[in-house]
């Protein structure tokens, strides 16, 4: 069960003249209790180490990963735009943002992605769907709150273990847009 608040998309400062009053212009965000988040972070610490070193994992993703950040992400970007220039090539920027992606993710795709390209299996496999299965969710803005509904796609926002999975489900568009021979870098569900 997630209780979801709510909070504005994006910082007022960022965008003044968002609607205040447009319900999409909110994004639930996860009360997830302590004890969920030391579960999953234990689990982290045993998964995170067998998925990231593997050849499907997208060694571009900057997002999620210890000493990878924002500013590695940025660095190998105009690395790869100045060495272009340097060399008279010509270069093309292109930027792929996913909405509201980890919301999306197909249960039953990280799944198959997990065990076939992973080689995560057996318990792992099984605690992994049980941690997606059955899960609800209700919205709550201050005294009022909506039924819970239950949730068949997507990862609980504020999760320790949902960036790992996301970096995974992800990981073929590193894949297809490397076997094409362009150069990327990922961060998060931002491609560059």
């Amino acid at each position: 069960m997630i209780l979801a608040s709510v909070e504005l998309l994006h910082n007022t400062m960022q965008k003044p003249d968002l609607d205040r009053t447009l319900p999409s212009n909110y994004r639930p965000i996860s009360n997830l209790n302590n004890i969920s988040k030391i579960l999953e972070r234990l689990f982290l610490t045993c998964l995170q180490p067998h998925a990231t070193p593997s050849p499907n994992f997208n060694p571009l993703q900057s997002a999620y990963r210890q000493a990878h950040s924002t500013e590695t992400a940025l660095v190998n970007t105009l690395d790869y735009i100045y060495t272009s220039a340097s060399h008279s090539l010509p270069t093309i920027l292109v930027s792929l943002d996913l909405s509201a992606a980890s919301d999306t993710i197909d249960h039953l795709i990280v799944l198959t992605k997990l065990e076939h390209s992973f080689g995560i299996t057996n318990m792992v496999l099984r605690w992994i769907k049980s941690y997606l299965s059955n899960r609800t969710q209700c919205v709550a803005m201050g005294t009022t709150q909506s039924h819970f509904i239950p949730l068949s796609t997507g990862i609980p926002p504020g999760s320790v273990l949902g960036p790992l999975l996301f970096s995974i489900y992800i990981s073929p568009v590193g894949q297809l847009i490397t076997s094409l021979g362009i150069q990327h870098q990922q961060y998060a569900d931002d491609t560059q």
